[in-house]
């Protein structure tokens, strides 16, 4: 079965960071700083970082390379517990492996959970991990499209392909 490659629009993208901005602003909590994970919280995270004016970091989870995410886990953990707060921004919040993972290495950290949230553009209301804030929600239950974000939209058709089908059980 061929993924259905559903191409997130510019304007759309530019929406939904507005939408999780106004949420963000509605609940009252402006986090110390925004931390984009990579590959794909990249981009939204620098959107959202100029829309609050909340400082950006990252942590490259994507590249599974220790000391690019896991060093750095530890330095955000240090600084939850010096009381500072961190919005960890995704772009879609799929299977929660992702999440969950970067909040157990938190946790593992030392990190003061309350001060850690998460935001996403699109949640699946099935996930195991939850979220925060988010601009729209999917259940993956239905809906088996694969979301392909302004900034994936570079890469080639085959490539999207393959990555969709890297884990089958979320479009099946």
């Amino acid at each position: 079965m061929t993924p259905d490659l559903a191409y997130i629009a510019y304007p759309e993208f530019v929406a939904d960071v507005q939408v999780v901005s106004a949420a963000l602003e509605a609940d009252g909590w402006k986090p110390d700083h925004i931390v984009g994970i990579g590959r794909g919280g990249l981009v939204p995270a620098v959107y959202l970082s100029h829309r609050t004016g909340i400082s950006l970091l990252s942590v490259d989870y994507s590249s599974s390379v220790p000391s690019f995410a896991g060093e750095l886990m530890e330095k955000l953990a240090v600084a939850t517990r010096e009381g500072k707060t961190i919005l960890l921004v995704d772009d879609i919040n799929d299977s929660g492996g992702t999440i969950g993972a970067l909040r157990t290495s938190l946790i593992d950290h030392g990190a003061v959970g309350p001060c850690v949230r998460v935001a996403v553009l699109i949640d699946n209301v099935r996930s195991r991990a939850k979220v925060d804030y988010r601009s729209r929600t999917i259940d993956r239950s239905t809906d088996k499209r694969w979301f392909v974000f302004p900034w994936e939209a570079m890469a080639e058709r085959r490539t999207l392909l393959e990555e969709a089908e890297e884990v089958p059980e979320r479009l099946a």
